[in-house]
């Protein structure tokens, strides 16, 4: 009952997640995870001495970055791992500090400069471009909580769907052509190895970092008790 009453704020967006898992409402942040999968894939490039040559998401989830040079090794492994240790970055700035406004800043400056120099298809650049335009928006229209929830928001959709996508694209349809696929490929072993790997370090970091980044409480509070000055929980 203590952790319920603690988090139950995490807990509620957790339920309300994957009750709408497979319906509309979720697929703009399913999206936005593959988004950030294909930068994950970018930065890897540009970190191992290669270069970004594209990258586009679609509306039906796919994805897809062209990369030369680099560590191939580092590029394939870097999607899933990648796009998990963002979001659990992003969800643990904004559980554990204030600068959830600044935050917001950067993701949506990030955004459009991705789309400006490295996307050309339509439906990529039409969501990337309106992503950032939206978060720069609410950085700077909308209050500390809610920039602080569409963080926590963000964060818990890319916790949630990294594991999933892992069993879904390597465990699950192991013979269809996919990071892990292309690493068997590429360095030996098996897609399904690859992604048992990828699922176990996903599930590891998931953990750790709801055990220790939690604390007592983590309830966001949206108004101020008068006669007090500390933000009180409504």
């Amino acid at each position: 009952m203590k952790a319920l009453r603690g988090h139950w704020q995490l807990l509620l967006i957790t339920v309300v997640v994957f009750a709408l898992w497979q319906t509309p409402v979720i697929t703009p942040l399913k999206i936005l995870i593959v988004f950030l999968h294909e930068i994950s894939h970018g930065v890897a490039a540009w970190g191992t001495g290669g270069e970004v040559v594209s990258i586009s998401v679609s509306p039906r989830q796919g994805g897809l970055t062209t990369t030369r040079g680099g560590n191939l090794f580092v590029i394939f492994s870097a999607g899933y791992v990648g796009s998990l240790l963002i979001g659990v970055s992003v969800f643990l700035i904004a559980l554990k500090s204030k600068a959830d406004r600044g935050l917001m800043v950067v993701l949506g400056a990030a955004t459009l400069l991705i789309a400006a120099f490295y996307i050309r298809e339509w439906f990529a650049l039409g969501f990337s471009v309106g992503l950032g335009i939206l978060m720069l928006a609410c950085a700077q229209y909308l209050p500390q909580s809610i920039n602080d929830l569409a963080l926590r928001v963000i964060g818990l959709t890319s916790m949630i769907y990294v594991p999933f996508d892992i069993f879904s694209d390597t465990i699950a349809r192991s013979g269809e052509r996919s990071d892990a696929y292309m690493l068997a490929e590429k360095f030996g072993g098996a897609t399904v190895m690859w992604g048992g790997l990828w699922l176990v370090i996903s599930l590891v970091v998931i953990g750790t970092c709801l055990r220790f980044g939690l604390g007592e409480r983590s309830n966001i509070g949206f108004g101020q008790v008068k006669g007090n000055n500390s933000l009180k929980e409504l």
